[in-house]
């Protein structure tokens, strides 16, 4: 590659300078195109070199802007415009907190910053919430006569606002005595994003009608949209729009779906003249979350072409309504050819929840060596979810090490790991790695409790579990739960400390609820404490419970003592109040596939194989012994 001054020169044309600059991306080409500017001599041509800084300077990629920024400092540019070529490569690009730097210096060495530059480096403030450097910048443009400017008062406004202080940005917008649509639109859209709707909704009002265009329209039905009973104001607005655009209808569709009017959606659907993927992603996800799963499928066949979000929404709606094959059948249909999309992060996510639910190993397995053979960086929710899946599927082990690997682990690892050590009765090893983050400088939140008052209520600890409760309460200054108050009674019914267990209960700050209830009656059959058992049975049929598992503990409890006319009475309570037993389940994984086996069920033919096949190996084993 040899650099040479002919008659055609390209940094002398009327074309954009040096356009075949588009064909250096790697450091090597530009290491070589440095060489031949050096040898050839051109790199004094302060033209060509002025203009190599202007082109390269915008790039994407970062060997061509990092040798930009070396030309300009090498060389000392004095030229403004250079100097905000670099400001700018600084405040849209990876480091924009240096576009700070750069104009600092710009001031220092005497050179004359405009505009522009003040508009570049606000940006970079907005970008990192800088608010002091920002405020800095406030007053120098005051003191450098720029404060009628509307474009930079714009620039304030937007940096006020993404640095989080709203009232600032709207003290200068009240004071921008010329103000035009983007500065209305800047201030909707901090409100909306505030959360402030009905503030939004007042500028919006006295906003000059001539000065409404979509992007205020559209930003205050994406405000109600946000908010709770913002339908009917959302629909209000979309009637009176004086003209809509595509996002118009996307977002009033979305309303409608996310507060469960699929009816009106599906009108306001059939209506429209255009629609694009999320449109259609928009009723996928309504129908799927309103439990027509068999709708939403019908809407995602219908689309003319489908996106990875459209299969995560669907895939999402068959996980929820608890249909967790079709979930990994459709996450399998992603990974061959049937619909030619990648997976991403949501859709992994996704996937991992149905393996959950079903149990099946070997299938979350396949996902997380997928994760590996595709880059999947193993942190943030997917290593959460990965640990969740081995330990919820039976092997802590795995989700052991998976727990190791993750690098930055945070609040919600931990709290994983201690509930996956907990529902293996691993007590020692939650309660040791709950000491462990204590030494680590990470701060415990409720769930971290209650996952470790559970793993010592599964292991019979009931002295670490009294201590962990004391920690929470006078170290951490954590205010116990019923979820809190329900595992330290727990962990005492579990050890046979009935009697204290109730007094636990009587002295709660809180109103428990069924399920502390139905530990303390659950630990009363097991331990035959008739006479708790009895208050505990009264004050659930005194406050008319509906719950079929206090009816069933009820009765099992007086047919354990032969109290045959109270198992009667119960009973007929049941039959009275249609309390039906929730039957028990069981899974077994065959060869990767899960089957799933209710209690008195015979009607599964896969049953009578399954049965043949446990006499066909007791069998075998009665002959080899």
């Amino acid at each position: 590659m040899n650099l040479s001054v002919t008659s055609v020169q390209p940094w002398n044309s009327t074309l954009p300078a040096l356009t075949f600059a588009a064909k250096w991306r790697t450091q090597l080409e530009i290491s070589q195109l440095h060489a031949n500017l050096i040898t050839s001599g051109l790199i004094h041509n302060p033209s060509l070199t002025s203009k190599i800084i202007l082109d390269f300077a915008v790039s994407r990629h970062k060997p061509i802007v990092e040798f930009a920024r070396h030309l300009f400092f090498e060389y000392n540019f004095k030229d403004p415009f250079l100097w905000n070529a670099i400001i700018r490569s600084f405040s849209h690009g990876n480091e924009p907190e240096n576009a700070f730097h750069v104009f600092v210096l710009m001031l220092v060495r005497g050179f004359l910053v405009d505009a522009y530059s003040f508009s570049l480096v606000l940006k970079s403030c907005s970008r990192l919430g800088l608010l002091s450097k920002g405020m800095q910048l406030h007053g120098l443009m005051s003191k450098f006569g720029f404060g009628s400017d509307l474009f930079l008062q714009n620039c304030l406004i937007c940096m006020y606002i993404r640095c989080g202080n709203i009232q600032f940005g709207r003290q200068i917008f009240d004071r921008t005595p010329e103000k035009d649509s983007f500065s209305y639109n800047l201030m909707i859209d901090g409100y909306v994003k505030c959360g402030m709707v009905s503030s939004a909704r007042e500028l919006f009002d006295i906003m000059p009608s001539e000065m409404k265009n979509l992007v205020s329209w559209n930003t205050m039905i994406s405000g109600y949209l946000k908010s709770k009973n913002g339908l009917e104001h959302a629909l209000h607005l979309f009637v009176e729009m004086p003209e809509r655009d595509l996002i118009s209808w996307n977002l009033i569709i979305d309303c409608c779906a996310k507060n469960g009017k699929m009816s009106m959606a599906q009108v306001l659907f059939d209506r429209m003249s255009k629609r694009d993927v999320v449109s259609w992603a928009s009723m996928v996800d309504g129908y799927a979350k309103a439990g027509n799963v068999d709708a939403a499928r019908y809407f995602f066949e219908a689309m003319p072409q489908r996106d990875v979000i459209s299969c995560n929404a669907m895939m999402a709606g068959y996980v929820n309504n608890g249909r967790y094959h079709e979930a990994l059948k459709m996450f399998h249909d992603m990974l061959g050819s049937a619909f030619d999309l990648l997976p991403d992060t949501v859709t992994l996510l996704t996937a991992l929840s149905a393996t959950t639910q079903l149990g099946c190993i070997e299938e979350g397995t396949a996902i997380h060596q997928y994760m590996i053979e595709h880059g999947f960086v193993i942190t943030g929710k997917l290593g959460g979810s990965l640990v969740d899946m081995y330990a919820k599927c039976g092997s802590i082990e795995q989700a052991m090490l998976v727990f190791e690997c993750i690098q930055e682990k945070s609040i919600g690892h931990w709290n994983t790991m201690i509930g996956g050590l907990a529902i293996h009765g691993e007590g020692e090893l939650a309660f040791g790695l709950f000491l462990e983050m204590e030494k680590g400088c990470l701060e415990p939140d409720d769930i971290t409790f209650i996952a470790v008052l559970h793993a010592c209520g599964h292991s019979g600890m009931v002295k670490e579990g009294l201590i962990c409760f004391e920690i929470m309460k006078r170290v951490h200054k954590i205010v116990p739960k019923v979820q809190h108050y329900g595992c330290m009674v727990d962990i005492l019914s579990r050890a046979g400390q009935i009697e204290e267990a109730a007094r636990f209960v009587e002295e709660m700050p809180i109103e428990p609820n069924d399920v502390v209830w139905r530990t303390l009656l659950s630990a009363c059959t097991t331990h035959e404490n008739l006479n708790i058992g009895e208050l505990v049975a009264k004050h659930l049929i005194g406050t008319g419970f509906n719950d079929s598992s206090s009816c069933v503990l009820l009765s099992n409890m007086y047919a354990q003592f032969g109290l045959w006319d109270n198992v009667t009475r119960v009973r007929t309570l049941m039959k009275q109040r249609e309390l039906n037993k929730v039957p028990g389940c069981s899974w077994v994984e065959l060869e990767g596939t899960v089957h799933e086996f209710f209690v008195g069920s015979k009607s599964n033919h896969e049953i009578n194989e399954m049965c043949s096949s446990f006499s066909r190996s007791k069998l075998l084993c009665n002959e080899k012994y």
